[in-house]
């Protein structure tokens, strides 16, 4: 069995080196027959994992084999890229092993946002130098060498030529729209993201990639590379998790399900089922946090990350000392329906 497979059309710079890949039709553990049809049909694609340019004749011959074995819409897939005007790969990884290639990067990121394999699911490491910073434009992915002479022509032409984005990934929507979310602001969700089916991101909502939510949530604060959220849970205004590449170390930060961070707030520990944090209170690692029954008595005092992972947490501030408190959250965190609605 192999790990995964994919027909793309992208753009390559004037050096012939790719700069992004779409795939329309990414396929996560890929059968061996559909394998099979592939390495005999595409050249170059032996053992292993791989990523080779392939011409219109190939495709058009792929595109009958892929009929003929019953798999209609990988075939039709194959036919319209025949009809390519922009350069196509065909990939196919053996194992999830790290990337050797841009294509390669482009395929394991398109798996995460058609929720195929999960954050964490997929072996991202060694992406960014694969991953080359480019300008991201209303015509398409540019190289930053050849943007001066193409705002150039653009603007002999009597165009404008817009730069929506300078960065490493582009917006995920250019690349998948997942079933069932709301997204107010499309730059703000890059691809790689795992965008959870009834998840509502508003205009300051922010998720990286190899992160994002598990279901229906509330996000108006930043989910950070790596991180995930449980189904249920509402990030306030202005509110922030630490990823594993901003100061998180190794821990996986994560929220569980039906949590509440509250707005400006922010955690750099993970946390289980329903809690809540504060608005304005950042609860990292070492945070002091003096633990209290149910009457408000000092039970102790630790750091946070002696609380990680732990479920009905309230986290807040004492308004009188400054003192980070923890009790045992008596209420659970309910999303307004109407709301949060996304059909």
């Amino acid at each position: 069995m192999s790990f995964a497979f994919g027909i793309g059309i992208g753009t390559r710079n004037q050096k012939q080196e790719w700069l992004e890949v779409y795939y329309q039709q990414p396929i996560h553990d890929p059968d061996s027959t559909l394998v099979g049809i592939v390495r005999d049909n595409i050249e170059g694609l032996g053992e292993g994992n791989a990523a080779v340019d392939a011409d219109a004749n190939q495709l058009q011959t792929l595109a009958d084999r892929l009929e003929e074995a019953g798999y209609a819409d990988l075939g039709a897939l194959a036919d319209q890229a025949s009809e390519s005007s922009l350069p196509v790969v065909v990939t196919l990884l053996d194992t999830d092993a790290e990337a050797s290639s841009t294509p390669e990067v482009y395929l394991k990121l398109h798996l995460l946002s058609h929720r195929l394999v999960k954050p964490h699911g997929v072996n991202l490491k060694g992406i960014f130098p694969l991953l080359p910073n480019l300008a991201w434009t209303n015509e398409g992915a540019i190289d930053l060498e050849e943007l001066p002479q193409r705002q150039l022509q653009a603007r002999a032409a009597g165009r404008v030529l817009e730069v929506k984005a300078v960065d490493k990934f582009p917006p995920m929507t250019d690349y998948v729209v997942p079933k069932g979310v709301r997204i107010a602001d499309t730059a703000r969700v890059r691809l790689g993201a795992y965008v959870g089916e009834g998840t509502t991101v508003m205009h300051e909502g922010f998720i990286n990639f190899n992160a994002g939510t598990e279901g229906k949530s509330m996000i108006e604060g930043r989910i950070s590379a790596g991180v995930v959220v449980g189904q249920g849970s509402d990030l306030g205004g202005g509110s922030s998790t630490m990823g594993t590449l901003s100061g998180g170390g190794n821990i996986i930060i994560s929220l569980g399900e039906n949590c509440l961070l509250g707005a400006n707030a922010g955690i750099g520990i993970p946390l289980g089922d329903r809690c809540t944090v504060e608005a304005g209170l950042y609860v990292t690692a070492g945070t002091k946090v003096r633990v209290l029954d149910d009457n408000g008595e000092l039970v102790q005092s630790v750091k946070a990350r002696d609380m990680a992972g732990q479920s009905d947490l309230l986290f807040r501030r004492n308004s009188e000392t400054g003192a980070v408190e923890c009790r045992t959250n008596k209420t659970a965190i309910t999303l307004n329906e109407e709301l949060h609605a996304n059909n």
